[in-house]
């Protein structure tokens, strides 16, 4: 099982996608705006990243308007957050049965293309 949770109107992932061309390698794509993300996808992605934190996008206008900047979240925070608004889920997101990717810097983007190949 190999999936990739993104955005399909958001250019960063769309140049990522164009990169590494993840239906190559038999991955089912997930629109998140569209299907959400499932609690036990989730729960899989946080196994692989250690926490859910590491999964969570503090670059998501909804961040600073909900006033989370100033609390202080646990990981039962972290994954309701990301599990009721789609935006809090760092993209894109590979996840495979060795490991999982999340986000858009040079480093996930060349982890990801390892994961998939």
């Amino acid at each position: 099982m190999k999936k990739a949770f993104t955005l399909p109107n958001c250019k960063t992932c769309q140049r990522i996608f164009d990169d590494l061309q993840p239906e190559q390698f038999g991955c089912q794509v997930i629109d998140i705006k569209e299907e959400g993300i499932s609690a036990e996808d989730l729960d899989e992605m946080r196994a692989h990243a250690g926490s859910y934190e590491a999964l969570f996008s503090r670059r998501a206008m909804k961040f600073r308007s909900m006033g989370l900047a100033n609390k202080n979240l646990t990981e039962g925070d972290y994954r309701a957050l990301i599990l009721e608004e789609y935006t809090f889920l760092k993209r894109p997101v590979f996840l495979t049965e060795s490991g999982v990717t999340a986000g858009s810097a040079k480093a996930q983007v060349s982890a990801a293309r390892d994961l998939l190949s």
